[in-house]
């Protein structure tokens, strides 16, 4: 795995800005490897700015 790529699906819970929409799991700093498929998240829809990721569990919040 590259030296900056985080693993896949590491984190249960991730800190997004409006600079990571559109947002996807896996996100771009994760490694692809042994991971699911890319999913998009419409987070910005979501009233209370949280989504979790089908695939993953892993608990988005858009910081406002």
């Amino acid at each position: 795995m590259s030296e900056n790529k985080q693993a896949p699906n590491s984190r249960s819970y991730v800190s997004v800005s409006i600079h990571d929409l559109p947002l996807h799991c896996p996100m771009d700093h994760e490694s692809n490897w042994n991971s699911h498929p890319r999913v998009y998240l419409p987070i910005e829809d979501e009233p209370n700015g949280k989504l979790i990721c089908p695939y993953c569990g892993t608990l988005f919040e858009l910081q406002k």
